[in-house]
């Protein structure tokens, strides 16, 4: 335990069937306050045993659950928002405190988040069907959606209350009951979503959380009374976690990294790109996976837009997300730190120009802190860019012309978000047609889908075929079955060997 440690930590366990559970496998792991680098809790990994528990306990909510009507659903998911939006500030702090983004950031989640809830309250809407009369002569058929059963989600230390409000909103609102691992780092919103859903009168067992790490991730992937797996990580974990599940027969959406892309155009205004890439390359610490790390600065823009860029990095205040006058906090651990301030070493020595080291504006109050760090003349080839640095650090590409801006995004293994700065609406139109990229701004820097729309790239940035929350999380978390129906008179009844026709 850090020795700059004075008061008792806390212990984070699991919530199963309703209650707190403090867990039995005698594992644990330690979770910290980034800004001041102190251990201020220790959270419970779940044995394969304790998940197998958490299912048998869902198992048994889903009996009475899926019978819930869509009325009542609605009606509980209007009570769940309202919680959650008096629970703001209560949420926010609790990401502050173990992920140590900044508050406003950390209220950003929140809202994000409450909106996926605010989606789904229109769940009767959500969940109709589709009734074709007199498809055949005396024949009507309908098809209706049902839950899937027991669904489980994996989510990242990055959001840990916005992106599992993303999964467990729609798949609840469905019919179904959830399992929650969160990240291992930053728990606690977990357990207060979870005490919030008892409160709005989810029924006990409907919503679970076990905590942990691999051990805990394998159990649910291999258990054979999980029917769905949603995942949210790096690339590597995300085809891990989509094959794994897929082997065991489970429908898994398993959303991986991400290189996100912005283009400026010669044509841009040069002073907006600039607090663009400001605003989504270094906000969160640079830890989303829609940040923008890349800029790629086409022709005549590089020069001005790299001294924009730059001239506004000294104002940008790093410190304690809880302090008010700060803009961006810690990296969520040490060891993330240190990786991420590797490619300032890395960088220059593969040709790059370093032009702001954020190792040299970093508090130094032992938290886990880098300052907003930027290299110009990166290159394909360097590490800096094939890598997703997940951090602090925007790389600049510069290219000659627009077609070869389009090639470099084109070419990329991830194709999770890009965004284009340009005042030429026919350019803008012909990009969002020619980008292989799965969410395309166009002077928005991060361009995450409205919570009617789905959130998810392409290529190596997903694994599956559903992207997620929105119609496509709908779709994700049930199942369509087509009813075909007729009440004939008896007298007409007879034996019909043939195939049966449609007329």
């Amino acid at each position: 335990m850090n020795a700059a440690v004075t008061t008792e930590l806390q212990t984070i366990g699991h919530w199963i069937g309703g209650k707190s559970v403090r867990g039995d496998s005698g594992r644990s792991g330690p979770v910290f306050n980034p800004a001041t680098g102190e251990q201020t809790g220790e959270v419970t990994f779940a044995s394969a045993e304790e998940i197998d528990r958490a299912v048998t306990t869902a198992s048994d909510a889903y009996t009475t659950w899926r019978h819930y009507s869509l009325s009542k659903r609605g009606e509980l998911f209007f009570r769940v928002y309202q919680l959650f939006d008096e629970h703001r500030d209560d949420l926010a702090r609790a990401l502050t405190a173990e992920h140590g983004k900044v508050l406003s950031d950390a209220h950003g989640e929140v809202q994000r988040g409450i909106e996926v809830i605010e989606y789904v309250c229109g769940i009767p809407e959500l969940l109709k069907g589709a009734y074709s009369e007199q498809a055949s002569s005396g024949i009507d058929v309908y098809s209706i959606r049902q839950p899937l059963g027991i669904v489980a989600g994996i989510t990242p230390f990055n959001f840990p209350a916005m992106v599992p409000m993303w999964m467990w909103a729609p798949a609840i609102a469905c019919g179904n009951t959830f399992i929650l691992k969160p990240s291992e780092k930053d728990p606690s919103a977990s357990i207060l979503a979870a005490e919030l859903l008892k409160e709005a009168g989810l029924p006990d067992g409907v919503f679970n959380v076990v905590q942990g790490d691999k051990i805990a991730v394998d159990a649910i992937l291999q258990h054979p009374g999980i029917a769905a797996v949603s995942f949210v990580g790096s690339t590597p974990i995300a085809r891990y976690v989509y094959e794994t599940g897929t082997k065991a027969g489970k429908r898994v959406q398993a959303l991986g990294g991400a290189k996100n892309h912005m283009i400026v155009l010669p044509d841009a205004d040069i002073g907006m790109a600039a607090d663009a890439a400001v605003s989504a390359g270094y906000g969160s610490a640079g830890e989303r996976c829609m940040a923008v790390s890349v800029v790629v600065a086409v022709g005549d823009a590089a020069d001005p837009l790299v001294d924009a860029i730059k001239s506004r990095l000294p104002a940008v205040k790093v410190g304690d997300g809880l302090d008010p006058t700060s803009e961006m906090g810690p990296l969520v651990t040490r060891e993330h730190r240190d990786k991420v301030a590797s490619y300032l070493e890395s960088g220059p020595a593969q040709g790059a120009t370093l032009v702001a080291d954020g190792r040299e504006t970093a508090p130094e109050n032992g938290g886990f802190f880098l300052g907003v760090s930027l290299l110009d003349d990166v290159t394909p080839e360097m590490d800096a860019y094939r890598d997703e640095i997940f951090g602090p650090v925007l790389s600049i590409v510069r290219v000659s012309t627009y077609d070869e801006a389009l090639r470099l995004v084109n070419q990329n293994q991830y194709g999770n978000g890009v965004a284009l700065f340009t005042r030429d609406g026919g350019v803008a139109r012909q990009f969002q047609f020619d980008v292989n990229v799965g969410m395309v701004g166009i002077n928005v820097p991060i361009p995450v889908p409205v919570a009617y729309y789905s959130f998810g790239g392409w290529k190596n940035s997903l694994f599956g075929d559903r992207h997620i929350y929105g119609p496509e999380g709908i779709d994700f978390y049930t199942r369509t079955k087509a009813v075909t129906s007729r009440w004939p008179d008896p007298a007409t009844s007879r034996v019909d060997l043939g195939f049966p026709q449609t007329r």
